[in-house]
């Protein structure tokens, strides 16, 4: 295993361990975004997830990018999101003349190099893409678009937990609250009529 390898393997298994760290989802998309950047060194990371008609990908979490380039307008599934959500994963060396890349200008603005794009897969079906971005043109190497997809697989399941978790939750609390409800009209119809209280002065 040669250097670079080991500090992947290294990189991953940290990375894995904090995405065990938490059920909240919105905090493990954070965590997926921040890590990956970290440890590749670049300028930001950021997953975005399929629209439920699958024409749109939509910024769910991000690492290192301005709110202005989030909300820069909607992301269609084409140009190299086409070629990632077919399950193949996508480097860009030049963002800003790339024709591939849908939002160029912005890209140069934002001070993005080059973008490397992973396909997000869940049981075998896409669900999305991770995204990393460099501030210097980079040559994204095999061992770079392994890495990233392991953490891509291991943030897809880990998502889909933490998911399951927050509806066990709801679940639980409905039940709950329809228990308590359940409880008190029973209550009600079990307690016997109170007896009327006699006015002052009357007697028993």
């Amino acid at each position: 295993m040669n250097t670079k390898e080991a500090y992947y393997y290294r990189a991953l298994y940290r990375v894995a361990k904090t995405i065990n760290s938490t059920l909240d989802t919105d905090e493990l998309l954070r965590i997926i975004a921040s890590s990956t950047a970290q440890a590749l060194g670049v300028k930001a990371c950021s997953l975005m997830l399929l629209s439920p008609d699958r024409r749109e990908l939509h910024h769910t979490a991000s690492y290192g990018l301005s709110e202005r380039y989030i909300r820069k307008g909607p992301l269609k599934v084409d140009f190299s999101m086409a070629e990632a959500l077919e399950g193949r994963s996508v480097a860009v060396f030049d963002a800003g003349k790339d024709p591939r890349v849908q939002y160029r200008e912005q890209a140069v603005q934002e001070g993005i190099a080059s973008i490397l794009s992973v396909p997000l897969f869940l049981w075998g079906e896409i669900i999305g893409v991770m995204r990393v971005y460099s501030a210097e043109p980079r040559e994204f190497g095999r061992e770079d678009i392994e890495f990233i997809g392991a953490v891509a697989n291991l943030g897809a399941i880990a998502l889909e937990n933490a998911q399951r978790y927050e509806q066990m939750r709801r679940n639980y609390a409905e039940a709950r609250q329809n228990l308590l409800e359940l409880y008190a009209t029973w209550r009600e119809e079990r307690s016997p009529e109170m007896p009327a209280i006699p006015e002052a002065g009357q007697a028993d």
